[in-house]
């Protein structure tokens, strides 16, 4: 078995060379499964992991659009449509300067399986474009969406391949993205794009859902050993959307949390987030952790090190790919912490896993702890779909309950394949299964 799933994996190398953040995605998967494998070996004869590997589309295109100065910039663009087993392609697109191709297929990847875990009706897919709006003034990130919009909107469709946001991509690009797809359609497809304002489509809970989600995922292992959040010290990585909101859940559930962090360093607040302060900076301003540091005394910027030197009980990851290393992963384990939850996607090497598990903490990777957010875009398309609007309450009790659902599925399927508490195992096996009994249902396609 472990030869021939080698073998496969070694054509997945070959067929995408230069990759590297792809290769890990599916190699931490492939190596994770092997368990339900060897139960079900229908799998591999139907080249479940060959077709599942391959996404079922991918589109790269130029956006052209002109800056304040009148000189024309060139981005590129791509949107990766992989697998629609489930239901129509789901999944957000990121803007950064480092996005390439590698990096939207990992998060596709990842998502197939993350949106199979919620239970509801997605498929996976991630786009994006190397433009990073940082910096940049309204008129320019509106050129620029209303240009990429123009050739993606093409691609997708409430029934098709439904995009969001990630980062750099929040409520005013999903606005700009959504008027220019309005306008090329002549259609208010409301349900095309998630993450709408509330006047126009969208959700509520949906700004809060990802973050909140990784703190209820942390709750409920807690709850496995009779233990809860009150009282504990969190740390947690970056300061966008996501880290604001685990923090806000965070404080909700009686924790502490005393980090945040952005690419020019880190905050330790030890009285605890002050977390207006770091709402007003970060989601009204756009400006840098530091101005945090300016008006809250007793706050600390650090510019050298990593946020996890910092001791505290439970670990928060929400920046991006790769953020916490084998090393960073052993100075978490000294300095006590015993709970990891991933807010980001593959946030942690494959070293830090392996750290996690061999301490035996508990360790819940992002494609379970991070569901929360796409599973509250789906609420977001029910609510579209039937034009009516829950309140805040009912779409939180909603988003509550997956979480836990999807927690107990991976707990379950833990257990089913002999490693209880393996929570990398659980989630793989529980979304990866009904990807594939789906797949072999529709036959060869």
């Amino acid at each position: 078995m472990r030869e021939a799933v080698q073998s496969i994996y070694d054509g997945v190398l070959d067929r995408n060379p230069g990759q590297p953040e792809f290769h890990q995605a599916v190699k931490e998967v492939f190596e994770s499964i092997e368990p339900a494998l060897e139960r079900k070996p229908e799998y591999l004869d139907a080249a479940i992991l060959e077709r599942v590997t391959e996404p079922d589309r991918q589109i790269m295109f130029r956006v052209p659009w002109v800056d304040d100065s009148g000189k024309v910039q060139v981005n590129r663009g791509f949107r990766i449509e992989f697998s629609s087993a489930l239901g129509p392609y789901k999944g957000g697109l990121r803007f950064r300067e480092n996005v390439n191709l590698s990096i939207i297929k990992f998060l596709g990847f990842e998502q197939i399986f993350k949106n199979s875990l919620t239970g509801l009706a997605m498929g996976g897919g991630k786009g994006g474009s190397d433009f990073d709006p940082h910096g940049r003034s309204d008129a320019e990130v509106m050129r620029f969406c209303q240009s990429f919009m123009t050739e993606l909107a093409r691609h997708i469709g409430p029934s098709t391949d439904v995009p969001a946001g990630d980062i750099g991509v929040g409520g005013r690009e999903i606005g700009y993205m959504f008027g220019q797809y309005k306008r090329l359609r002549n259609s208010y497809d409301a349900g095309v794009l998630t993450g709408k304002g509330l006047a126009w489509g969208g959700s509520l809970v949906r700004t809060e859902a990802t973050g909140y989600g990784t703190v209820l995922f942390a709750q409920s292992m807690l709850a496995t050993k009779g233990e809860s959040l009150e009282g504990k010290k969190v740390l947690v990585s970056g300061a966008g959307n996501v880290a604001i909101y685990a923090i806000e859940k965070a404080q909700q559930l009686g924790a502490t949390p005393i980090t945040f962090s952005d690419s020019s360093g880190y905050v330790v607040d030890e009285a605890g987030v002050d977390l207006e302060l770091l709402k007003q900076v970060k989601e009204v301003e756009r400006g840098r952790v530091a101005d945090y540091v300016e008006r809250r005394p007793g706050a600390r910027l650090v510019t050298g090190g990593s946020v996890w030197d910092v001791p505290g009980d439970v670990a928060l990851p929400c920046a991006t790919q790769n953020e916490l290393d084998g090393d960073a992963a052993n100075t978490l384990l000294r300095g006590g912490c015993g709970v990891v939850s991933e807010g980001a996607n593959m946030p942690s090497t494959p070293e830090a896993v392996e750290a996690f598990q061999k301490a035996g903490i508990l360790f819940a990777p992002g494609k379970a702890a991070n569901a929360g957010g796409v599973a509250t875009s789906a609420l977001e398309m029910e609510q579209n779909a039937g034009r009516t609007r829950w309140d805040f309450a009912t779409a939180e009790a909603k988003l509550t309950g997956i979480m836990t659902d999807i927690h107990d599925s991976c707990v379950a399927a833990a257990e089913e394949y002999g490693r209880p508490g393996d929570y990398v195992l659980g989630a793989n096996a529980a979304g990866f299964t009904r990807v594939a009994d789906v797949m072999i249902a529709h036959g060869i396609v």
